[in-house]
């Protein structure tokens, strides 16, 4: 039986070992932390059967097919851990200085309904030349080739693609920043191929009458999907080791001959998959190793950002909306769920004390912008001033036209205990992998050229190429299928593409010919649809 090690037990390193303990592969797995599930998981607050804190609120988009699939083969109760996921409705626009909007997140019936979803993000006083000049934008993405995407698009940013610089202030905040919101991309920094790539996504999802727009998670993340997967891959044989963390790995010629624990002992198997988390990974990365695997070397020119969460526990369950809520002028680029109107009641009676009734939580996605009330960035700011900053900015947005959140609502909070204090403010010991013009190039596959050592981490090259659950899940499957062929097995895992409609594709095969003659894409240098083909224009 081939024996695997896989070290790290979040979304990555989980998944892998699912896909290869179905198949009967001997497999052990070792996690740094006392908890499974990474950034995913959920934390209790005061020891074992008490509320939970989590890194973030979970959010499963509609091209999240690889995690959903997985959850598809949990058992949990009478049914498995996807029938946890329960759909949103509406997103809440909330302003101060601006009206609040609502946008829908359910599936529109006609591509007229489609098109109307986008107003929350145009707004109604965005320039007609900015939405004009957005669609021409989405055009060029939807009809050019992946080389072009791969080379010209992933070479630029997003910022100068959809000529932030030079579009309204209102395009800026309410469509540049669209994408911040709620996945870990900047559009200053992040390349055009990849945020173009899920802001399409995003908007698709909701012409999608197979799978809601998004999902959320309907309790506690641990509770309902990460302790019931535990106890699966239990079930299928996984030996697991939490508070075990892994020091180095031990190359013999072009092989791992063996895993390092940081207590000194030794793990042996005949495959291991490194999924640890992209700022710890380069640890691992020696120069043997990066002469063995020249694809790792690049590793450490990733870039990470900070995207944490705090959870606020009230005295009341607040009805926002049935979905996430959008604070567009938060310096800080807040977002948040009202966790109860998901979750089962058990679900916070049976851990909560008595006075608390709802939860809300809040994910800070600007770490370096002063605040309102400190007038300090927060990651200068201490674990009490980031949380009084948090609640101040959502609450100077859901007050602003009467008053949603009371300041006497609040009975405690908890913060991602990824933010230590330092004298300075905090450090962050979990940060995020963040996508940037250009790398591409740095990300390794899955499979190295180290012939017995696969790589697992949402920093793999996958078809989302971004920092979520869905990418771990994914570079997990590619990790395992990377075994199971190199071990003889007929049964892969399953990858999904990305999926665009098929009305597109005979623009996208014009665009390969004129990529390989060296010519641009027709719309490479346009400010208007008219120079667009007329089939083009007609879809749009």
């Amino acid at each position: 039986m081939t024996q695997v090690a896989v070290l790290g037990g979040g979304v990555g390193g989980l998944s892998a070992a699912h896909e290869l303990a179905e198949r009967g592969v001997d497999v052990s797995l070792f996690e740094a932390r006392a908890r499974f599930g990474g950034k995913a998981r959920s934390m209790p607050i005061d020891g074992e059967g008490t509320l939970h804190g989590e890194h973030g609120f979970r959010f499963f988009p509609a091209f999240y097919r690889h995690v959903v699939d997985t959850m598809a083969r949990i058992p949990d109760g009478n049914g498995t851990v996807a029938d946890n996921l329960v759909p949103t409705s509406e997103t809440l626009i909330a302003g101060i200085s601006r009206p609040d909007r609502l946008g829908e997140t359910g599936t529109p019936t006609t591509v007229r309904e489609w098109f109307q979803r986008l107003q929350p993000a145009f707004a109604d006083d965005l320039p007609r030349r900015d939405v004009r000049f957005l669609l021409e934008r989405l055009c060029y993405l939807l009809t050019a080739c992946r080389k072009r995407r791969e080379t010209e698009l992933e070479a630029m940013s997003w910022w100068e693609f959809v000529d932030a610089e030079h579009r309204s202030p209102e395009f800026r905040d309410r469509l540049a920043y669209a994408t911040q919101s709620l996945v870990a991309l900047r559009p200053q920094v992040g390349s055009a191929r990849t945020i173009g790539t899920i802001y399409l996504q995003l908007l698709f999802g909701q012409l999608d009458p197979t799978r809601p727009a998004e999902r959320v998670l309907n309790g506690p993340t641990n509770d309902v999907w990460i302790d019931p997967w535990i106890d699966r891959l239990t079930e299928l044989g996984v030996d697991l080791h939490a508070a075990t963390p892994v020091a180095d790995l031990t190359l013999d010629g072009d092989r791992v001959s063996t895993a390092v624990l940081e207590d000194g002992r030794t793990v042996a198997a005949d495959e291991f998959v490194l999924a640890v988390p992209v700022h710890v990974a380069p640890e691992f990365v020696t120069p043997s190793l990066a002469r063995a695997a020249p694809a790792l070397a690049g590793i450490d020119r990733l870039d990470t950002a900070w995207m944490n969460g705090i959870q606020f526990y009230l005295d009341d369950d607040v009805e926002l909306t049935r979905g996430h809520q959008v604070y567009t002028e938060s310096p800080w680029a807040l977002t948040s769920i009202s966790q109860r109107q998901f979750w089962d009641v058990a679900a916070i009676d049976r851990r909560a004390p008595d006075q608390v009734e709802g939860v809300l939580s809040v994910i800070a996605s600007e770490w370096d912008t002063p605040g309102v009330v400190y007038e300090k960035s927060a990651r200068n700011c201490t674990r009490e001033e980031i949380a009084e900053e948090i609640w101040t900015q959502v609450q100077s947005h859901l007050n602003t036209n009467g008053t949603r959140l009371p300041e006497d609502a609040l009975v405690e909070w908890f913060l991602d205990p990824a933010l230590v204090e330092t004298e300075s403010g905090v450090e962050n010991r979990s940060p995020l992998l963040i996508n940037t013009a250009g790398s591409l190039r740095h990300r390794p596959p899955a499979d190295t050229a180290v012939e017995n050592l696969s790589i697992a981490g949402d920093y793999v090259r996958t078809n989302t190429d971004l920092a979520s659950m869905e990418s771990a899940a994914e570079a997990g499957r590619r990790a395992a299928n990377a075994i199971l062929e190199r071990h003889g097995y007929d049964d892969p895992a399953r990858i999904w593409e990305l999926q665009e409609p098929a009305v597109f594709e005979p623009f996208k095969r014009q665009d390969r010919l004129r990529y390989r003659l060296g010519l641009p894409h027709p719309a490479k240098v346009t400010h208007s649809l008219r120079s667009l083909p007329r089939a083009v224009r007609r879809s749009v």
